[in-house]
């Protein structure tokens, strides 16, 4: 790891009260000690990733914390920041817990704590409680109480063991964010292993489970709009119609406000953070969008499809329509969902030959490649124009 530093002799400098160099960089940095002359302080100075934003973080007084004492600190943030959690936060939520409460520190301690530090992570508030949720309906009744570095594999297994089989991606998520909080125990000091590590040995293997959302073949939807959704009285047919006109996803159109929409452009934009990917998306409306939106007018809320009681519709919503109607998809054993009109949206394209790049950004799709991803730069709104026209032509037969 490159150090930037004030080197032993550079430091005399600071007797001068010379200001830290590059001060606008990430890195280390030893800055001027006001009142000592000859002594400065350590500060790391990074980019938070939570937030963004760029922050400073005190390492300690000069020369009492040496260059190498300082480096490892540095690495040891490093290490934090890799995994996601910004450095201050964290310490900010070890020092709340207090020493002697560390001392004797519960698994439902160390969760609790690891969600405060996570919690500003989620987009969607339904996710956050989720998080905490599953360990305080799964875990804690059986391991909350007990000390960290008292709990065993099988501990864990016994938490598991009940639903591994027959909940298996509840199981999962209980797996994965009891190893989140012990691999935050770890990284504080508190245990010395992660002993989720190995809790698979102890539990048999589960059956694959399918990765797709089911999606309805894109022949069968100009039929299901004309026969189901639209001989519908209720508010789920303009919502599943919109959602499935723009291809957007349930999250983005349930929470879409009318700030968002702009007639005179004829554009759907997408605040970045109401996206999954966080990078503000514009969508062009056809003209059955536009004359769907002309008639939610009329609620008068600030929400395009706000509930009766005029707040954002529950995830469920489209759900059990799509249920009560017995929406087919490609697999016979399941219903159709929301989410997997986005890809009858992409099966059209593919078929009807549009470029991947214009499909792919009609979908908000992020291009993992960072070489490639350099050279997009555009948005190809313009392009996508006559393709959600011809959607919307499909769509209407």
């Amino acid at each position: 790891m490159t150090v930037k530093i004030l080197t032993i002799a550079a430091a005399r400098a600071i007797k001068a009260g010379t200001k830290p160099l590059a001060g606008g960089r990430t890195g280390l940095w030893l800055y001027p000690h006001q009142s000592r002359d000859g002594y400065g302080k350590w500060v790391f100075r990074f980019v938070s990733p939570v937030s963004g934003k760029r922050r400073d973080m005190g390492l300690g007084p000069f020369p009492e914390v040496g260059i190498a004492d300082a480096r490892d600190a540095t690495d040891t943030q490093r290490r934090l920041m890799r995994q996601g959690i910004d450095p201050i936060d964290e310490k900010a939520a070890r020092d709340a817990l207090g020493r002697a409460q560390r001392n004797k520190l519960t698994f439902e301690m160390a969760a609790e704590a690891r969600f405060k530090l996570r919690e500003k992570e989620f987009k969607n508030p339904k996710h956050r409680d989720q998080w905490i949720n599953t360990l305080r309906t799964y875990a804690f009744p059986i391991i909350g109480s007990k000390k960290l570095d008292n709990l065993t594999t099988n501990d864990f297994g016994l938490i598991l063991e009940p639903i591994w089989l027959s909940k298996p991606e509840t199981a999962k998520r209980v797996k994965q964010r009891c190893f989140d909080v012990m691999e935050y125990a770890q990284g504080n000091g508190y245990v010395d292993r992660n002993v989720v590590s190995a809790v698979t040995k102890l539990l048999p293997n589960q059956p694959k489970t399918r990765s797709h959302f089911p999606a309805m073949p894109w022949k069968d939807l100009p039929d299901f709009l004309k026969e189901v959704v639209r001989t519908q009285e209720d508010a789920t047919r303009v919502v599943l119609e919109f959602l499935i006109l723009t291809a957007a996803r349930s999250g983005e159109v349930r929470g879409a406000t009318w700030s968002e929409i702009n007639f005179e452009t004829k554009v759907w934009t997408i605040p970045k953070n109401r996206m999954k990917a966080g990078v503000q998306h514009e969508i062009p409306l056809s003209d059955r969008a536009l004359e769907l939106l002309l008639k939610q007018q009329e609620i008068g809320s600030y929400l395009v499809f706000p509930s009766i009681r005029g707040k954002i519709l529950s995830d469920m919503f489209l759900t059990q329509f799509l249920r009560r109607h017995k929406a087919k998809s490609g697999d016979p054993d399941r219903f159709a969902v929301a989410h997997g009109f986005r890809s009858s949206f992409r099966d059209w394209c593919s078929v009807h030959r549009v470029s991947r790049d214009v499909a792919e950004r009609a979908l908000a799709h992020t291009i993992k490649d960072k070489t490639e991803s350099a050279y997009h730069r555009t948005n190809l709104l313009e392009e996508r124009r006559p393709l959600m026209q011809k959607w919307a032509d499909f769509l209407s037969g």
